[in-house]
């Protein structure tokens, strides 16, 4: 962190990151202050640009799948599902029934992981480094250890196919899922508990960071954030993809939009959640996890182009895919939710103290790997 004052106006500069522990990865902060008040905030990232995009242009179309996992590497299945849902609307490729229960398994599974971790980091970004997100991995823990079961992998999953997934669920897996579900809400009682009961989180969290619903449509903000403010919009029930229409689950809203209930609408969503695992679960058919049809070696394909995208943890994921009939994408394109919810982090700290900016940059929970792509 570095520290000037500027010649003209006296207004202290501070430079927080990019290794800064508040900016969640590579991520810098260039804020202007007026004692300890903001007055200008000027986000900075590069610093993990990877060339996702040019090198998925260099590739055949399921060289990228894992590449889609160092996206948000927080939630590599749903990048997945994401990628894979393009691929599919380009080249009409039908889903198995099986599957599509299997990948909306593995995506509320993936929200679990998602929005238990933002619990721990949040506190970390009060200060609470330490037990609280120790508290948090304990249950992030339990689901990695069924993706690992599941996929080999904890994180870099590569799983999802075009036309479904790569292998079947293991013996005992399904069950296993139920009796993590049925734990999970303990847990989540306990974890509600402990935050809302905490004073010192109520007044660093309530009337913080707040901007008006309009505001943020405007910018294009959508996931918790946008319905922290109250705005119905989930992609789940827009798009109804996949078969999200089979599950009876509810969109739950705030009313100002501040850090409390950007924080509250995660525990909230994590408990519909929990409603639509229990669903599948219990009507998971039996049958193809993948389409044989799909063709794996040698896939071209038709000229066109197709935009897909899913209700990711963070917000809307998609990707635009143009195709010129070759095996490669001749154009890929990633809509990452991370980055696009970066835009409006000065509209939201202006007046504010330096202490109140790092708590809501934790509130909108980036991932610093979709952010640079």
């Amino acid at each position: 962190m570095s520290v000037e004052y500027t010649d003209s106006d006296r207004l202290l500069r501070v430079s927080l990151g990019p290794q800064h522990p508040s900016t969640h990865g590579v991520f810098r902060m260039n804020v202007e202050l007026d004692g300890e008040t903001v007055v200008k905030l000027k986000p900075v990232f590069g610093y993990l640009h990877r060339n996702h995009e040019k090198i998925a242009e260099g590739a055949t179309y399921l060289s990228s799948m894992p590449y889609t996992d160092r996206l948000d590497y927080i939630c590599p299945l749903t990048n997945n599902w994401a990628y894979a849902l393009a691929v599919e609307k380009l080249a009409g490729i039908e889903v198995p029934e099986r599957a599509e229960y299997m990948r909306v398994i593995l995506a509320e599974l993936t929200r679990l992981i998602n929005h238990t971790a933002f619990m721990g980091f949040i506190l970390g970004d009060m200060g609470a480094w330490g037990s609280a997100l120790m508290y948090a991995f304990r249950e992030r823990e339990k689901i990695l250890d069924l993706f690992e079961h599941l996929t080999g992998a904890r994180m870099m999953a590569n799983f999802m196919r075009f036309g479904g997934c790569r292998n079947d669920l293991p013996a005992g897996w399904r069950e296993q899922v139920g009796t993590l579900v049925e734990g999970y809400g303990p847990f989540l009682d306990e974890m509600e508990k402990f935050l809302v009961g905490n004073e010192i989180l109520l007044s660093r969290s309530q009337d913080v960071g707040q901007l008006p619903a309009e505001t943020l449509v405007n910018g294009g903000i959508t996931g918790p954030m946008l319905r922290a403010a109250g705005v119905s919009y989930d992609i789940r029930k827009v798009d109804r993809y996949g078969i999200y229409d089979r599950f009876e689950f509810r969109i739950p809203l705030g009313e100002k939009g501040d850090v409390y209930d950007r924080i509250m609408i995660r525990f909230l969503e994590m408990r519909e959640s929990l409603k639509i695992l229990r669903q599948a679960i219990d009507q998971l058919p039996e049958g193809d996890y993948v389409n044989p049809k799909a063709r794996i070696r040698g896939f071209k394909p038709p000229v066109g182009e197709a935009y897909g995208r899913i209700e990711g943890p963070k917000g809307e994921l998609g990707f635009h895919l143009i195709s010129d009939g070759t095996p490669n994408p001749y154009r890929y394109r990633v809509r990452p939710p991370s980055f696009i919810n970066l835009t409006l982090l000065e509209d939201m700290c202006l007046g504010l103290d330096l202490a109140d900016a790092v708590i809501i940059l934790g509130s909108i929970d980036i991932v610093l790997g979709e952010v640079d792509r």
